[in-house]
């Protein structure tokens, strides 16, 4: 499964009533550390596909959702697990680095 894009009409849907954990990007397309790791988070999709599903927010385009939640750097990475925030990191990572961080708060 690749990853899945959430507006602020889908979002509740997508994230908060998910039956499995979420990881949501918050990210635009200006931003470089934001398109460095989104190859990164395609192919943590795909590997965890049917345990955990990746959701991008693009925050020019859904600035409701990103305020919500308190976002102020991007790339801003939230997991959601039953509809509530259980871990967040801001900022680019390799992609073992944030598998590791998927697999400790999975």
């Amino acid at each position: 499964m690749s990853t899945v894009k959430v507006t602020e009409t889908s979002f509740k849907d997508e994230v908060l009533e998910a039956d499995v954990p979420v990881l949501v990007d918050f990210w635009a397309e200006w931003c470089g550390p934001c398109k460095m790791i989104g190859p990164a988070l395609e192919e943590l999709a795909s590997e965890y596909d049917g345990r955990l599903k990746v959701a991008k927010v693009n925050v020019d385009d859904h600035p409701s959702v990103a305020a919500q939640y308190g976002v102020r750097g991007i790339p801003a990475l939230f997991m959601f697990k039953g509809g509530e925030v259980v871990s967040n990191r801001t900022g680019a990572a390799p992609k073992a680095s944030l598998k590791g961080w998927i697999e400790e708060t999975v």
